[in-house]
C-alpha cells in the first residue's frame, strides 16, 4: 500500500525551522513533497505573482521526499507544485509551522493561510499550523506531537477540511490539549510611525496593537490565552449567508 502523498509549504521560506520541523513530522507519516518560498513572505495573504516570472530551483530528491525552492508567494508555491510538479494528487497539504499567530483576523494577512486555502480550493485536505512565538529561533519540539495527531486525524477521517491550527508556547506537558473553536472577532488597531531616510525622504513604519473584542471561551484566542490549541475549520467562500437571506428582502 502506498504512503500518503503530504504536499508541504509555507511563508517563512525554506530556511526556517518551523517548515524543518514540520518535514520532519511528516515524513514520519507519509512521502513528502516541498514547494516553499525561497525567501520570506510574510503577510503577502492570497498574493500571486501576476506580473513577473517564477524560478524554481530542486534542492533535494530522494526516496519519500522530494523538495523545491520557488521565488514566488506561497500561492504560486501550491499553485506550481499541484499543477506541475507532484505526479498524484496530495492526500494532504501543510502549511507552516508558522513563526507568530495566524488566529482571528490574523488569517487574513496570513501567507500560512493562503497556502492551505489554496490547497483546499484544490479539494485536498489541507492544515496551516502556526506556533505563537516570531522569534526565528522558535522552539517547535513542545507541539510535535500534537502536530502529529492531527495530521493522522485528517488523514484518517478524509474530510475535505482547511484547519487554522495556533499553538500557544508552553512545554508540552503544560498545553491543556485542543479545542475546536470559531474565529475570535479581534483585529489590529494600527499606527504609523514616521521618519526621513538618508535621501530625505519622509517614510513610514506600520506598528499595531492586537485588540480582542470578545470573551467567548469557543473562539480561537480565547483557548490560546487559557493554553490550549485552537483549531479553527475556515472556507475560501466569503459569502455571509445571514446577511444573505436579510438582503434578499431588501427592495432594490
Amino acid at each position: 500500500m502506498n504512503r500518503p502523498l503530504i504536499f508541504v509549504t509555507n511563508d517563512d521560506s525554506i530556511n526556517s525551522d518551523g517548515i524543518k520541523k514540520l518535514i520532519s513530522i511528516a515524513q514520519l507519516i507519509g512521502d513528502v513533497f516541498v514547494v516553499a518560498p525561497d525567501s520570506p513572505k510574510s503577510g503577502k495573504s492570497h498574493a500571486i505573482s501576476l506580473d513577473s516570472t517564477i524560478t524554481l530551483d530542486l534542492i533535494k530528491k530522494q526516496k519519500g521526499l522530494t523538495i523545491y525552492t520557488c521565488s514566488g508567494m506561497p500561492v504560486d508555491c501550491v499553485k506550481l507544485g499541484l499543477d506541475e510538479l507532484v505526479d498524484r494528487k496530495p492526500d494532504l497539504l501543510l502549511s507552516g509551522i508558522n513563526h507568530g499567530s495566524n488566529a482571528a483576523t490574523n488569517i487574513i494577512y496570513s501567507g500560512t493561510m493562503a497556502g492551505a486555502l489554496e490547497g483546499a480550493m484544490h479539494q485536498i485536505p489541507s492544515i496551516g499550523f502556526s506556533l505563537l512565538d516570531i522569534d526565528p529561533n522558535a522552539d517547535f519540539e513542545p507541539c510535535t506531537n500534537y502536530v502529529h495527531s492531527i495530521i493522522n486525524l485528517v488523514l484518517e477521517k478524509k474530510e475535505l477540511v482547511c484547519l487554522n491550527v495556533n499553538i500557544p508556547v508552553l512545554e508540552e506537558e503544560k498545553i491543556k490539549g485542543i479545542k475546536m473553536c470559531s474565529q475570535s472577532m479581534a483585529y489590529w488597531k494600527e499606527h504609523f510611525e514616521s521618519f526621513t531616510d538618508e535621501q530625505g525622504k519622509l517614510t513610514y513604519q506600520m506598528r499595531g496593537t492586537f485588540i480582542n473584542l470578545e470573551q467567548n471561551k469557543d473562539s480561537d484566542q480565547w483557548a490560546l490565552d487559557k493554553d490550549y490549541i485552537s483549531v479553527v475549520p475556515v472556507n475560501f467562500d466569503f459569502t455571509d449567508y445571514k446577511m444573505l437571506d436579510k438582503l434578499k428582502n431588501w427592495k432594490l
